[in-house]
């Protein structure tokens, strides 16, 4: 089987579909690639080096949630759709809504990775007001999942806020994400402190949480939520606020071995997004063995049900009680460190993510045959 999929190299939708991508060829399938965003520098493609049945195809096309992403629109579906014409895969992947209605034939799958009017929502309360930009990007996500065979999202509330704002699609089924635990080393002694990821400007990640009050533990954030390569000359984006009442470092942008020594000396992770279609951060805190703290929201629910401290919905003062409370109990702490840990190897690990997007291939391909 030839699965074609698109992905873009500048958020954690790298990530995931290196996960894929890597699970498929082992696999034995052919995969196509096709990559929009920016071309990506040599170090964050050497995961490619020994996966003979990948073909990769970088382009700097900007993304359908841009501002400027219009502009690259026309040409970038030109640019796919040849390819396409030219391949003939089974299967199209696409992890962007807008190339669900590309004019070529085969089976499409469409992943919901997050989505502009959820976000505006989930942060604001309301659905932001008319303008050109918001009906172009609604139009292009309404074709896109018309144009879809199969929509998939990574939990049941990205779907239900999808079916709120665009209505229902012809088929749509939840994929959770997963991850191959051997990135992460859950075996490390902890240290006394308190780990968020995320983009300190995404005011749906909200961080500042972590700011507002009192921590017993240490807390260090760092501002993004994928990994970067490693510079040739090592660059310090650090910055340590310590008074008497509280220490906080803040850092920039982290390659993979910095990501992984970081979670693995957290003994907390602190989820303070009130918007997370899943939260790929949270997993790689799990597999680390962090005790996972998190803000009170539909999605962490799902996903971590009773493995996971919740602190009330937004709330600065209910979450630095909740570290306090794992602070002093530090039994209470591992046992969370360890429920996450277990949860997340049989739940969500990369062996059954792929098992489920097999299936769901096949089954289209299948279908696509059947038809012809």
């Amino acid at each position: 089987m030839h699965v074609l999929v698109t992905t873009d190299t500048i958020s954690g939708v790298w990530s995931y579909s290196r996960e894929l991508v890597s699970g498929l060829v082992s696999r034995g399938l052919r995969v196509t690639l096709v990559s929009f965003g920016e071309v990506p520098l040599p170090e964050q493609i050497s995961w490619m080096e020994n996966l003979h049945g990948l073909d990769y195809r970088p382009t700097a096309f900007r993304l359908e949630w841009m501002h400027e992403g219009e502009q690259d629109y026309a040409e970038s579906a030109a640019y796919l759709a040849s390819i396409v014409r030219e391949l003939r895969p089974d299967v199209l992947h696409l992890n962007q809504f807008c190339y669900g209605d590309l004019p070529v034939k085969g089976p499409r799958v469409v992943v919901a990775h997050g989505d502009l009017l959820t976000w505006w929502v989930a942060v604001h309360g309301h659905e932001p007001r008319s303008a050109r930009w918001l009906s172009r990007y609604r139009d292009m996500v309404d074709r896109g999942l018309a144009g879809a065979d199969m929509l998939v999202a990574p939990s049941a509330c990205m779907l239900d806020a999808l079916r709120d704002h665009y209505g229902p699609s012809r088929r749509e089924q939840v994929i959770y994400n997963g991850r191959n635990p051997i990135f992460f080393n859950p075996y490390v002694s902890k240290d006394d402190s308190v780990l968020a990821v995320g983009r300190l400007l995404d005011a749906g990640k909200q961080v500042h949480l972590l700011t507002q009050h009192h921590h017993p533990l240490s807390v260090c954030i760092v501002g993004s939520e994928h990994p970067v390569h490693t510079p040739r000359i090592p660059i310090r984006a650090d910055v340590k606020v310590a008074t008497d009442q509280q220490c906080v470092s803040l850092k920039g942008p982290q390659t993979e071995a910095q990501l992984r020594t970081l979670y693995s000396r957290a003994a907390v992770y602190a989820a303070t997004a009130r918007y997370e279609p899943f939260g790929m951060e949270l997993l790689e805190a799990a597999l680390s063995r962090c005790a996972i703290v998190a803000n009170d929201i539909p999605c962490f629910r799902e996903i971590w049900g009773d493995d996971a401290v919740y602190f009330r919905t937004n709330d600065g003062a209910s979450l630095a009680e909740a570290i306090r409370e794992l602070s002093e109990n530090r039994e209470k702490c591992r046992a969370y460190g360890n429920r996450a840990y277990q949860r997340a190897r049989e739940r969500y690990n990369h062996k059954r993510m792929i098992d489920d997007y097999l299936q769901l291939y096949r089954s289209l391909a299948a279908g696509a045959r059947a038809a012809a």
